[in-house]
């Protein structure tokens, strides 16, 4: 995890208006960054990643928190709020263009899928709901 890239994930976390929605944008907005980095061939050191992120984590929003709470919060109801909120999109499109909003259904698709496989929960819910509106809106363009 480098600086450039920690200074964008503060540049999404500063739109919020609140502490409450600051500390949501972080969250999705690292844990976006943190998904988007899975997607790759090359073999990835998750003790060196996770290491990276928790202390950008602890720094940031303090003890208490790590890249599993924030994946944990990207399976919940909350992260809906954000992925929906115009300032977050507004500002995850502006400042981390590495990571297309579009993909943003897909990534949360990938972390509930990891949290099944681990957790066996039922990801039926809020969160699920939120791609399949998506993948619906992305086909309704897509038809027109």
């Amino acid at each position: 995890m480098n600086a450039q890239l920690q200074e964008k994930i503060l540049a999404v976390t500063h739109s919020g208006v609140d502490r409450a929605e600051c500390t949501g944008f972080f969250r999705v907005a690292l844990g976006l960054h943190y998904l988007a980095g899975l997607m790759t061939k090359e073999t990835l050191d998750f003790k060196q990643i996770d290491r990276d992120f928790n202390r950008f984590i602890y720094h940031t929003i303090g003890k208490g928190h790590s890249i599993t709470s924030i994946l944990q919060y990207m399976s919940g109801e909350k992260v809906v709020r954000v992925v929906e909120s115009k300032r977050f999109l507004k500002a995850f499109a502006e400042h981390c263009t590495d990571v297309p909003v579009e993909n943003i259904p897909f990534l949360l698709g990938l972390n509930l899928g990891v949290a099944k496989d681990i957790s066996k929960i039922d990801v039926r819910g809020p969160v699920a709901d939120y791609i399949e509106r998506q993948r619906q809106l992305r086909e309704e363009t897509d038809a027109n």
